[in-house]
């Protein structure tokens, strides 16, 4: 007997990879540190990608509420939202994760997360995303096409 579900099939919640993520940052630039000082500068640019990152999510997230729609990767959703960041973006929450990820480690003077936003957008490409995007096709077929062609993954 198939269940019949009505959500992506994601692996790891985004929040959680991106604590394993900032988890690694801070193993390698303790074990690891990468042998040069960064300019002062560095810090405060990273202060500037945290805090840009924050704003794309939460004006995001903010767009879940006006529909009425769940933020939850493992819940029912019931609308495709166009608006706002998700115009320029599929997925502005993990643009925001992501920034929080490269931005978070510049600001403690560590160049390793720009290392591993890499190795952040493959897993959250293929632990997150790919699910989401097969159940948004599937329920919302021709509608989660067009806007699929039409607007990027990230950026």
């Amino acid at each position: 007997m198939t269940e019949n579900k009505d959500h992506a099939s994601v692996k790891i919640h985004p929040p959680v990879l991106l604590l394993l993520h900032l988890g690694v940052v801070y193993l390698l630039n303790r074990f690891i540190p990468i042998p040069f000082a960064l300019p002062g500068y560095m810090e405060w640019l990273g202060y500037g990608i945290v805090l840009s990152g924050l704003g794309i999510a939460f004006s995001a997230m903010v767009y879940f509420a006006v529909k009425k729609t769940t933020v939850d990767p493992h819940g029912s959703v019931s609308t495709i939202i166009t608006e706002g960041p998700y115009r320029f973006s599929r997925n502005p929450i993990y643009l925001g994760l992501l920034s929080v990820l490269v931005g978070t480690p510049l600001v403690l003077g560590s160049m390793w997360g720009g290392v591993m936003g890499i190795v952040f957008i493959i897993t959250m490409n293929h632990l997150v995303i790919k699910h989401e995007e097969v159940y948004l096709e599937k329920k919302f077929g021709d509608v989660y096409t067009s806007y699929k062609s039409r607007v990027r993954r990230w950026i």
